[in-house]
């Protein structure tokens, strides 16, 4: 595959290549390869229907269900747009939108699941006049950055998650909304290591609301502080999206966060996120293990 560098520290640009075609026989496992090495995947001038979408998911693992089945087994998207049901665009107050400015916060997806994700594979699909860029950061550049004193102090850590945290962040009444207390409270170390290349990377998200065996405000602290230092200047990678762009990250080893638009504007960004599994790192990143 032809590529071109995205950041001096992580991503690739993948030319070249039709994801409707890829396969696990052809195609995948030199994307796979990549994903695992450089963590952030650009593609453009993709032509994705969700059936396509979710095929090519499929490769990498098991397509991740917010609803808890709410709508059967079959695989499903599950796309981050600023579009009620009846199509017209949500005003500024509804919770579609404040989960949205919520997205503009540094995360991880589904660190606040049972089961996190592995990857998410994010198409564009209607894009705003300007503004909507998602950024990009590497925490396992950032934990091979991070001072020795800030590495003591998290090698060992288990950090808890919530996605209602997050939220309340944004707006105290979107944080006490079904959609965002469903699930209770996850644990994860807070260092993420690749059985692929033996690399580490910090597990964080700003749904982390304490650290195990710290002060409340400790705890914040001290994950304020890693996510500040794996976004500080120079370490960040900002996507201006095209049409037909598709990008696919590596959710063990990368933060994102979306940017603001003129919010009277449609934004919809086709979505599916993968579900982690042992042979990714799963198992050791649960405490005790």
């Amino acid at each position: 595959m032809r590529a071109t560098p995205l950041h001096p520290r992580f991503g690739l640009e993948i030319h070249d290549v039709d994801l409707r075609h890829v396969t696990a026989e052809a195609g995948y496992p030199a994307i796979r390869e990549a994903f695992e090495t450089h963590s952030l995947l650009l593609f453009r001038g993709q032509q994705l229907d969700d059936e396509a979408h979710l095929a090519f998911g499929l490769l990498f693992g098991p397509i991740e269900d917010r609803s808890l089945g709410k709508y059967g087994d079959k695989p499903r998207m599950d796309n981050v747009t600023n579009l009620l049901p009846d199509g017209r665009v949500a005003p500024k107050d509804d919770s579609i939108m404040l989960n949205n400015i919520a997205n503009q916060l540094w995360h991880t997806d589904s660190t606040f699941l049972p089961v996190p994700a592995l990857a998410n594979i994010l198409a564009a699909r209607v894009l705003s006049s300007r503004g909507g860029e998602t950024e990009f950061a590497s925490t396992r550049a950032a934990w091979r950055d991070l001072p020795e004193a800030l590495k003591a102090r998290t090698r060992d850590a288990v950090l808890h998650h919530r996605l209602s945290y997050s939220r309340a962040k944004v707006s105290q009444k979107l944080a006490t909304e079904e959609n965002y207390t469903k699930w209770a409270d996850q644990s994860w170390k807070a260092l993420w290591h690749n059985p692929v290349n033996g690399e580490d990377a910090l597990f964080i998200a700003s749904h982390a609301f304490a650290v195990e065996g710290l002060p409340e405000a400790e705890g914040q602290a001290l994950i304020d502080q890693l996510i500040e230092f794996a976004t500080r200047p120079g370490t960040v990678h900002t996507h201006a999206w095209r049409p037909g762009d598709v990008l696919i990250w590596d959710e063990r080893a990368m933060l994102h966060r979306g940017r603001p638009w003129p919010y009277e504007e449609e934004r919809t960004l086709a979505s599916i996120c993968v579900s982690a599994q042992d042979v990714d790192g799963l198992n050791r990143m649960r405490p005790g293990t």
